[in-house]
């Protein structure tokens, strides 16, 4: 079975443990450490430009990517909000908004569009990708639960209370989402996420996708990560239709897991 893959009968995961989910308040120390690098995030690749849309993750708003996209605005994209207020959830109910605003900024920009989710974001972007792979141009997830037992974080009572949609609901797309995609693919992720069990944001590495491990990263503060925000600039700046695997050599090399053909 592949890592991107989910299984009937699979072994069952568990959510992140108590200590995990309370630490989580390391998020503002990820912050606050951006905002003291900036100078040397700044050093990344520039853009070429082209559109990147944020979708934020679940409970959040275009608020906490605001952090993410003046950063990649910065460095010369031309960076979209969300704008459906806060995330409260639903996969398929989401479906029809996301294609529109999809369709509205290639339309509006001629190009394709980079998306960018964290989290339940990432589940979006993902099936934005599938579903429109002539208007994407790759799709980067940060803690995002789309693989293997998907049940496995500390937020699924709550989003399926309010969200109206089981997690166990549409199979299909469930199964579509885990799989390969049709476009360049990369999923940053931490170990000592204490939200989303690291497992389920595993993809199936290929020639376009990867996985990058950043050690000892909060699900809060992933997006906002400086070791995580230098390894979307780096992910964003390879050209159109080229893609190569990304290079732990980096100002953060110290920060980033080994390679997928390295880990156990």
């Amino acid at each position: 079975m592949a890592e991107g893959g989910a299984a009937t009968g699979e072994q069952r995961l568990q959510p992140p443990s108590l200590f995990l989910m309370l630490a989580e308040v390391r998020g503002l120390f990820e912050l606050n450490s951006s905002l003291l690098l900036s100078p040397l995030l700044l050093r990344a690749p520039k853009g070429d430009g082209h559109p990147v849309l944020a979708l934020p993750g679940f409970l959040a708003s275009d608020l906490s990517m605001a952090p993410m996209r003046r950063y990649l605005k910065e460095l010369g994209y031309d960076t979209h909000a969300w704008n459906m207020g806060r995330n409260l959830g639903g996969v398929a109910s989401k479906r029809v908004a996301l294609r529109d605003l999809l369709r509205r900024i290639h339309d509006q920009t001629g190009r394709k569009v980079s998306l960018i989710g964290w989290s339940l974001g990432g589940v979006y972007a993902r099936d934005l990708a599938l579903q429109m792979p002539d208007m994407v141009r790759a799709v980067i997830t940060l803690g995002s639960p789309f693989a293997k037992d998907i049940r496995a974080t500390n937020a699924t009572r709550l989003y399926e209370a309010l969200s109206g949609e089981a997690v166990d609901d549409n199979l299909e797309i469930r199964k579509a989402i885990a799989g390969d995609l049709p476009v360049p693919a990369t999923s940053i992720y931490s170990r000592t996420d204490g939200i989303v069990n690291w497992h389920t944001s595993l993809l199936r590495p290929s020639e376009t996708a990867e996985n990058i491990e950043v050690y000892f990263a909060s699900h809060i503060g992933l997006g906002v990560n400086p070791a995580a925000l230098w390894a979307v600039a780096d992910r964003l700046a390879q050209p159109e239709g080229e893609f190569k695997h990304f290079d732990r050599s980096g100002p953060f090399a110290i920060a980033y897991g080994p390679p997928e053909n390295a880990q156990s």
